[in-house]
């Protein structure tokens, strides 16, 4: 009979703990619901006392602001030199959602909150890369065997990295930085480097022709150098002196843009050839440099 009674007592108190909807906060984002929450979830376990559990409030605002994050995208010229419009960004506007949440907190039953949202405006838009697209102040080209296909894959992955980048003014550019670490995990493959004079192999050889090709657009473009390296052995695409090698761990290519204006840089990648244009606004009168190419 006691065991009975203690059976049914359980059963009663598993009723009462057993979630309910009544209380669920339902977040929604583009008309979707994209989380639930509990109040009971959020709730200092004191008896009569709906106090707030601010720790755990901080960790549904990080997962949430996660969640709702869009990355916005720059305008950019394509392949076919065709304007494509930038793209806005969001990320979670943690102030008015706050204001929400303790809003609902304080409150009774269940609620469902459109979660809020800002934008996030990309550095480049369509308007700026008009501007900075009239007047092309650098320029050079250098080949390669297309056939190797491990190193021919390392240089377009590389200027792939940097085509399209926008230096502002007075900002500073490294190779290094924008193009990233080369990995396997990140697409590149192992292709002869030079190592201390001597022919070697290792992941991602094959870039220093696109910094090399880099630098002397640059270079001609009449841009401040700050950082540059050559091999320990001469490279047969470029003229002695005018290449800049680069390592992850080791040498950089860095250079600022003087100018007043922002720089942008087109890389592109045709059969057995790395093209480099560096292009900025009209109003910029460039102080170009003579710089000699391969074949003169």
């Amino acid at each position: 009979m006691i065991r009975l009674k203690l059976t049914g007592l359980l059963s009663i108190l598993m009723l009462i703990q057993q979630p309910t909807d009544h209380d669920v906060l339902t977040l929604i984002d583009n008309d979707q619901p994209i989380m639930t929450v509990d109040r009971e979830e959020l709730v200092f376990p004191l008896p009569n006392t709906p106090l707030m559990d601010l720790h755990h409030l901080d960790i549904l605002t990080a997962e949430l602001s996660q969640q709702v994050y869009i990355e916005p995208k720059n305008a950019y010229l394509d392949d076919y030199g065709n304007l494509q419009p930038e793209q806005l960004g969001y990320q979670l506007n943690k102030r008015s959602f706050h204001t929400l949440y303790h809003s609902y907190f304080y409150s009774k039953g269940a609620k469902t909150l459109k979660v809020p949202k800002k934008p996030i405006y990309p550095e480049v838009d369509s308007e700026l890369l008009s501007r900075i697209r009239q007047q092309a102040i650098g320029y050079y080209v250098t080949y390669f065997n297309s056939y190797n296909t491990s190193r021919t894959n390392n240089i377009r992955k590389s200027s792939e990295a940097i085509n399209n980048f926008v230096l502002f003014p007075g900002q500073t550019f490294s190779f290094n930085e924008v193009v990233g670490q080369r990995t396997k995990e990140r697409g590149y493959m192992p292709a002869p480097i030079i190592v201390r004079g001597e022919l070697s192999e290792g992941i991602g050889g094959g870039i220093c022709q696109v910094s090399s090709t880099l630098f002397n657009a640059v270079d001609r473009a009449g841009l401040k150098i700050v950082k540059r390296y050559s091999h320990s052995k001469r490279v047969p695409y470029v003229p002695p002196g005018r290449d800049a090698t680069v390592s992850w761990y080791g040498p950089d290519f860095v250079f600022i843009n003087n100018y007043k204006h922002p720089i942008l840089i087109r890389s592109k990648v045709r059969g057995g050839s790395v093209s480099i244009l560096l292009y900025t606004s009209d109003d910029v009168n460039a102080e170009q440099n003579q710089v000699p190419s391969m074949y003169q």
